[in-house]
This record gives C-alpha cells, sequence and structure tokens, in this order.
C-alpha cells in the first residue's frame, strides 16, 4: 500500500497541514484562539497587501494584549475599504481619525486610558505611507518625542493609492504615478527624494523599530508581538504591494514582496533605541530586474539604462549598510 506525503499549502489558514504543524511553526491565524479583528466582507481589491498585513498585525497585536486593544486609523486605504458607511469589518475598537492625526489622536488616547487606570488597555495607530511619511509626519515625531505608549504601523505602499495613485515620500525613485508620469528624458519620480522613516524613527531613540514584509507572515507576527512586549513609542513598517497602484497580477503580491527583500531593495531589520540589533540575511540574493518586470509603473525602466543602474546602486548600497549578505559573496550585480 502506497502512502501520500502530507504537504502544508495555505500555511495560514486552519487546513489540515496547519493543525499538523507544530505550535511553534503555525501562524496566529492557524490558531483557533484567532481573534480575526479584520474581518471578511470588507472591500479592499484582489492581491491587496495592505489587507493581508493589516489582517495579520492587529491579530498578532491582539494575541499578545489578550485582547485588550484599541486602535486609531488615518484615513486611507485601509480606512475606506473596511468602513464603508454604515457597515464595518473592524471586531475591535476602532476610531477613525483625519488622514494626518493618527498618532496624535492615539497618544490621547493612551493618556486618557492612563488617567482612568485602565493601563492595560494597549493603543495601536495605523496609517498607510502618505498619511505617515507626509500628511501625518509631524504628529508621529511628536509621539516619538514625546515617547508615548502607542505602536504606530505604517503599511507602506509607495503611494497614496486611495486618492488615485500620487506620489508619496515614501515612491521610490523611477517609479510611475499619477504625479510622475514616464515622460521626459527622465521619467518617473525623480531619484533622491523622500525620506526613510524607519532611519528617522530610529534617530528619536524610541524603543522599537523594525521593517517587515506581508511575504514573510511569521517575521511580521513576531515583529508585531516584540513591540507589544514594549511600552513607549514603537515603530514598524511594513511592505504591501498594491497591485492596482503598481500595475501587478494580484497573484503576484506576495511573490513581489519577497523579491523586494531578496533584492536587497527592502531590508528586514530590528532596531531597539536607535541600534540596530537583528538583520534579516539574504539567503541568495534576487536580481533587481526580476522585481520590477513584475509592475507596469517601471517598465520604462528598462528603456533607461541609467535609471536601471541607479536602482541596482540603492540596492547594493542597502546591502553594504546593513550588512544583508557574506562578505565574500560580494553586491554587485
Amino acid at each position: 500500500m502506497s502512502y501520500q506525503q502530507v504537504k502544508f499549502y495555505q500555511t495560514g489558514t486552519l487546513t489540515v497541514g496547519n493543525r499538523l504543524l507544530d505550535e511553534q511553526q503555525r501562524t496566529v491565524q492557524a490558531t483557533l484562539d484567532r481573534s480575526n479583528s479584520l474581518d471578511s466582507g470588507h472591500r479592499a481589491c484582489q492581491g491587496c497587501g495592505e489587507a493581508l498585513g493589516a489582517r495579520y498585525a492587529i491579530d498578532a497585536a491582539m494575541r499578545a494584549a489578550d485582547n485588550q486593544l484599541v486602535a486609531t486609523n488615518a484615513t486611507g486605504c485601509l480606512e475606506v475599504f473596511t468602513t464603508p458607511y454604515p457597515e464595518s469589518a473592524w471586531r475591535i475598537p476602532w476610531i477613525h481619525s483625519l488622514f494626518g492625526n493618527a498618532a496624535a489622536v492615539a497618544t490621547g488616547v493612551a493618556a486618557a486610558l492612563k488617567v482612568k487606570g485602565r493601563e492595560g488597555i494597549r493603543v495601536i495607530a495605523q496609517g498607510g505611507d502618505g498619511g505617515t511619511t507626509d500628511i501625518g509626519f509631524g504628529c508621529l515625531s511628536g509621539m516619538f518625542e514625546r515617547n508615548d505608549d502607542v505602536l504606530y504601523i505604517c503599511y507602506d505602499n509607495q503611494a497614496y493609492m486611495n486618492t488615485g495613485v500620487q506620489r508619496s515620500s515614501a515612491t521610490p525613485g523611477a517609479a510611475r504615478t499619477a504625479t510622475t508620469q514616464p515622460l521626459g528624458p527622465q521619467p518617473g519620480a525623480e531619484f533622491g527624494k523622500g525620506k526613510n522613516v524607519p532611519l528617522i524613527a530610529m534617530a528619536h531613540m524610541i524603543p522599537y523599530v523594525a521593517t517587515a514584509s506581508v511575504h514573510d507572515l511569521h517575521d511580521l507576527e513576531a515583529k508585531v508581538t516584540r513591540a507589544m512586549l514594549l511600552h513607549g513609542a514603537r515603530y514598524i513598517q511594513v511592505f504591501v504591494p498594491c497591485p492596482l497602484g503598481w500595475g501587478a497580477r494580484p497573484a503576484d503580491t506576495m511573490k513581489i514582496a519577497r523579491l523586494a527583500v531578496e533584492s536587497g531593495l527592502y531590508p528586514l531589520f530590528e532596531a531597539e533605541h536607535g541600534e540596530i540589533v537583528n538583520v534579516t540575511r539574504l539567503r541568495h540574493r534576487a536580481d533587481v530586474e526580476e522585481y520590477l518586470t513584475l509592475q507596469r509603473r517601471f517598465a520604462h525602466v528598462f528603456k533607461h539604462p541609467e535609471q536601471l543602474q541607479h536602482i541596482r546602486a540603492i540596492a547594493d548600497q542597502n546591502i553594504r549598510k546593513f550588512g544583508l549578505l557574506d562578505a565574500q559573496e560580494g553586491v554587485a550585480r
């Protein structure tokens, strides 16, 4: 009699394969005590990285906080597709803030809970890169400077997706957006602009800063759990591909997220009080071209070799700066 090997498909679900996995190998979504804080019925696009990232991040936070959690949410895609009036896909206390003050509102919630003696209830603020790195940057910096007891999670899809795919300060160089068209001798977004908020957060010397990606959900959950074990200001920036805004196939969301990390364009790390304490090293380096090819926002780059070389140089710099590869493997591609 022959036997078929058990294969673990859909390792983020309650399928048979997951129930056979050791507990430490399961994700939060593969356990019976999951909170489903972001429930089904929302209106995200197919393949939305932000919906996936938020679901896993908030469920991990709920588990770490013993289901005692309040979330504030900046205006943006996550707010719009989860709360079309009069409906809501959230199953936690959830507050819709303005575009730019999610961090300030969360600070106020945390302060009110402290005054009431209910410090066991934890507070999270959420926003996209537009509401975080641009419109909400002042409030966010103030939260960091005061070391308020809030975990801020930025879902980074690298543009203002909810309002028509306009450039944000997280948009990478050469990317096509509605405001950076692929025209002229240097098409797409200009190089040398924007800001790296994880590094800026580190400069505030706050207790915890991390970057994560939706392609590695165990890593995302672990970082959220680590952040929830600490008090004071904490910041996690999650790489969440947007099929609609990036011109990518919904089925390629996880592949794109993985290639962004493996090419060196989006390094994953953790920092405490301004010092990097952990880096996700690359087992092998992916080609930058493989990442770019999957997105129409970079289609013009292959007609402009100098732009392609510039993007490669950014990946090389990240690999050197964060020590993502062994020295003998080098960084030249």
